[in-house]
């Protein structure tokens, strides 16, 4: 269940740079809020409060801001109308889809001499014989009633006929709280039933767990907390159990409940009983992936494409040099790409992810640079080739490699290198930096 920290207001008031004192608009929506608290201590200046679609039960805790003007507390579990006289210049009040019976509580707004406009409509007290008139003559200042303009010949009529309308009122208010408290009756006996039942399946041998009264043998899978079948016996029955969960949360759903605060609420531990389970069974699924070999044992460099770049590689032969193409992200901050180039191969880390290609003559790491495109966001690695390489006699001049993302994985190789800055502008050049090791990254 949710409450009101610091820490979420602090969040929720970006557009105040996170200053919560001076703070005039709040909006604390679907937060699974249960108790309205600490605003009135820390947002006196509020002017706009949103917080429909709560689990909010009373209106308390907002009698100190004084600068109020709208209060949203539309879709909570509001049951009475209450705490808002010190709300001096409240001027709409939304308190849509709650459940409030006691339609009198409405008297309780007369000092919110600012009050022009009020939502009630999807409560229980707006289905009561002669609800509309009651209000309208309750609140004199009020100009508009769930939407609807309040005209001053209703005004009149509601007045005139105040008495016998509030006499049916107050029947009415009665009657609603018997059926509540029957209600909350029937909620709290299937709260004790769900107790029980949970501290039957925990105790000792409910559903085939031993149990030492029982005068029952100890099971062979209990004797030693080592043994090797145990393991195996729990997740058989953890697998068991999967078709009887499911069974439990469809049930659940297509069981009738009645539209009570008690039944929004018994919804919600169901919904936060799902998830955690959910939780417990994708950390459990989660496995820790091997790392990807890049070098064989025997040295050899494999091609991958990891990242799922589209890339072309291309012998150069008149400038001597092997230019390899990766199409990196285009608003891919450069930061997040690595560069190591090696005789054999060159390896490019995309955030993270490893793009290896072996190429297909050896080069002179030290002699590489790496330029990106600020147009394009590729990143274009010129690698010289080494003086002693031959030409093949199968290789044909400026005939690129391409490759796609969608192409098998391909292999990739490296062995002493260099590490490169990129200077994120339109193909300039780049700073290239020996070390002893030969090893080079991008920064």
């Amino acid at each position: 269940m949710g409450r009101i920290t610091e820490d979420l207001v602090r969040r929720n008031a970006e557009h105040n740079d996170c200053v919560i004192f001076s703070l005039e608009e709040l909006s604390l929506h679907q937060q699974e809020i249960e108790r309205l608290e600490h605003i009135d201590r820390w947002c006196r200046d509020l002017k706009i409060l949103y917080l429909q679609n709560n689990l909010i039960g009373k209106i308390e805790n907002v009698g100190k801001l004084k600068k109020l003007e709208y209060l949203n507390l539309a879709l909570n579990n509001v049951e009475k109308i209450e705490n808002l006289e010190g709300c001096e210049e409240l001027t709409k009040l939304d308190l849509t889809v709650n459940f409030i019976g006691e339609l009198s509580s409405v008297k309780t707004l007369r000092g919110n001499v600012h009050l022009r406009e009020l939502f009630l409509m999807g409560n229980p007290c707006a289905d009561f014989e002669g609800y509309r008139p009651f209000v309208v003559a309750a609140l004199p200042q009020l100009q508009c009633l769930d939407g609807k303009e309040i005209e001053r010949s209703e005004r009149i009529q509601a007045l005139q006929n105040l008495p016998a309308v509030e006499q049916r009122i107050r029947e009415q208010e009665r009657a609603h709280c018997l059926k509540r408290a029957r209600e909350k009756q029937e909620a709290q006996r299937k709260l004790r039933e769900e107790l029980e039942n949970k501290e039957k399946e925990n105790r000792p041998g409910f559903e085939g767990h031993w149990d030492p009264g029982s005068g029952a043998t100890l099971p062979p899978s209990a004797e030693s907390k080592d043994h090797p079948q145990a393991p195996d016996i729990q997740g058989g029955e953890r697998n068991h159990r999967k078709p009887e969960d499911g069974e439990d949360d469809l049930e659940f759903w297509n069981k009738p409940s009645l539209f009570t605060p008690e039944s929004r609420l018994e919804t919600l531990r169901h919904m936060e009983k799902q998830r955690r389970d959910q939780e417990k069974l994708s950390e459990k699924k989660k496995k820790v992936k091997p790392p990807r070999t890049l070098i064989t044992e025997d040295g050899r460099a494999l091609n991958v494409n990891e990242p799922k770049l589209d890339f072309s590689l291309k012998d150069d032969e008149n400038r001597h040099q092997i230019i390899l193409d990766l199409a990196v992200y285009r608003y891919m901050d450069t930061s997040l790409i690595h560069v190591d180039v090696q005789p054999t191969y060159v390896r490019v880390m995309v955030k993270g992810k490893p793009f290896q290609l072996a190429l297909p003559a050896e080069v002179r790491p030290d002699s590489s640079s790496a330029r990106r495109s600020q147009t394009t966001g590729h990143l274009v690695i010129c690698m010289p080739k080494e003086l002693h390489q031959a030409v093949t006699s199968n290789s044909r001049p400026d005939s690129p490699l391409t490759g796609y993302r969608n192409t098998p994985r391909i292999c990739f190789t490296m062995s002493s290198g260099c590490s490169f800055r990129i200077i994120n502008r339109d193909y300039r050049s780049c700073h290239v930096n020996r070390t002893a090791k030969y090893s080079y990254s991008f920064s």
